[in-house]
C-alpha cells in the first residue's frame, strides 16, 4: 500500500530544482519530531520493577475460576475455505490502508471520500469474489491450548500434561512501569493467568491467508497493472484478520467451549466477547522476540507454513498470530517504555 505514495516523493527526488528543498522540509520535520518524543520521555516518570509488581493487577481466582477447555493441545486447519471468512472482514482497516478515513459502512457516504470509497469497494468486492471462486490464495491456520500458570511474578509457565508436571514453554510477559495514580494497578498479561494450585490455561495461535499471493502479484506487476496487485495484497491482509477472527470464535465457543452466544460481525469487531488474543509486537507484548517461541510451541511452521524472517517478520505478511487469554477480566493495554531494570531482569 505504501508503494501508492511513493511517486511524489521519488518525483522530488529526481527534480534537479526541487530535491534540495524537499530534502531540507523533510530533515526539518524529523527533527521536530524527534525534539517533541525526547521532550516526552523525560517529562515521564518510572517506577522501579519491584515497586511495579507489588501494586499489580490482581484477580480473586477463587471468585473467579479459569473456565477448563473442552479440548486441549494443537488443532491444525488446512486450505480453511476462503467463503466462511469473508463475513468476518473488518472494512474499516481495508480503507485506511488507502488513507481513506471512516468507518465501514458509513464511509461508503461520505461527502468528501464517498464516491472514491464506493468505487474501491466495488473493486474490492470484485476481486474477492474471483479469490474465492478461484482459489487464488490458500488460508492454513493452527490454534491450541495448554495448562498455563503464572510463575516468577511475571511470567507464564505452559505444560505438557494436565499434571503439570513438565514444562515445555514460558511466555515472557512485560509490566508497566509509567507512574500512575495512586490505586491504579501496573498491568502485564500474566496478571490474567492463575498461579499454581489454580488450574489456568494459555492458548496460541498463527494463521495465514498469503499463500499464493506473491504470485498472482508477480503476474499483475508484469502486466503493469500495480492498482490489482495492491488490491490483492489488501484484501489477503483483510482475509488474515478475518481469519483470526473465526478462528478464535471456534476457540471459544468449541475448543475452549465457554462462549455460547453468536455475536455480529459488529459485535466482533468491537471485542463484545470474553477474553482476548494479543499478538507479539502490539501494546500489551511488545516484544517480538517472543514470537519464536510462539511459533516453537505451535510447530506454526509445519502447520501453516508461515516462517519468521530475521526481524521477525511473519512470511507471508498476510499473517497473525497471537495468544488467547480467556478470563473475564483479561483486557488490552499498552505496557509503554519500561525501566532498564526490567530489561535485565
Amino acid at each position: 500500500i505504501d508503494a501508492s505514495r511513493s511517486v511524489p516523493v521519488v518525483s522530488n527526488l529526481l527534480s534537479d530544482n526541487e530535491r534540495d528543498r524537499f530534502a531540507a522540509e523533510v530533515l526539518e520535520e524529523y527533527a521536530k519530531v524527534r525534539s517533541q518524543y525526547e521532550g516526552h520521555q523525560r517529562e515521564k516518570e518510572y517506577v522501579p520493577l519491584e515497586e511495579a509488581r507489588a501494586k499489580k493487577f490482581t484477580i480473586d481466582f477463587a471468585a473467579e475460576p479459569p473456565v477448563a477447555p473442552k479440548s486441549t493441545g494443537i488443532f491444525t486447519y488446512r486450505n480453511y475455505p476462503l467463503a466462511e471468512l469473508v463475513p468476518y472482514i473488518d472494512w474499516t482497516p481495508f480503507f485506511m490502508a488507502w488513507e481513506l478515513a471512516g468507518k465501514f459502512p458509513r464511509i461508503l457516504e461520505d461527502e468528501v471520500v464517498g464516491k472514491q470509497a464506493t468505487q474501491l469497494y466495488a473493486d474490492a468486492q470484485k476481486m474477492l469474489d474471483r479469490i474465492v471462486k478461484e482459489q487464488w490464495i490458500q488460508a492454513h491456520g493452527v490454534a491450541a491450548i495448554w495448562p498455563a500458570n503464572t510463575t516468577d511474578h511475571d511470567d507464564i509457565a505452559l505444560y505438557g500434561d494436565q499434571a503439570r508436571t513438565k514444562v515445555i514453554g514460558r511466555v515472557r510477559t512485560l509490566r508497566q512501569q509509567s507512574k500512575k495514580a495512586p490505586g491504579v494497578p501496573y498491568l502485564a498479561l500474566g496478571d490474567f493467568i492463575a498461579p499454581a494450585g489454580t488450574s489456568d490455561f494459555l492458548g496460541g495461535f498463527a494463521v495465514s491467508a498469503g499463500h499464493g499471493v506473491d504470485e498472482r502479484v508477480k503476474r499483475f506487476e508484469a502486466a503493469h497493472d500495480d492498482y490489482s496487485a495492491i488490491l490483492l495484497k489488501a484484501l489477503a491482509d483483510r482475509l488474515a484478520e478475518a481469519f483470526a477472527e473465526k478462528l478464535h470464535e471456534v476457540v471459544r465457543q468449541e475448543l475452549w467451549g465457554y462462549e455460547t452466544a453468536r455475536l455480529t460481525n459488529e459485535q466482533l469487531i468491537k471485542e463484545e466477547y470474553q477474553g482476548i488474543r494479543p499478538a507479539p509486537g502490539y501494546p500489551a507484548c511488545p516484544d517480538h522476540t517472543e514470537k519464536p517461541e510462539l511459533f516453537r510451541l505451535l510447530d506454526a511452521t509445519k502447520h501453516t507454513g508461515i516462517t519468521l524472517t530475521e526481524s521477525l517478520a511473519m512470511s507471508p505478511a498476510a499473517a497473525v498470530s497471537g495468544w488467547y487469554f480467556a478470563h473475564p477480566q483479561a483486557k488490552y493495554f499498552g505496557v509503554g517504555r519500561v525501566a532498564r531494570d526490567q530489561v535485565e531482569d
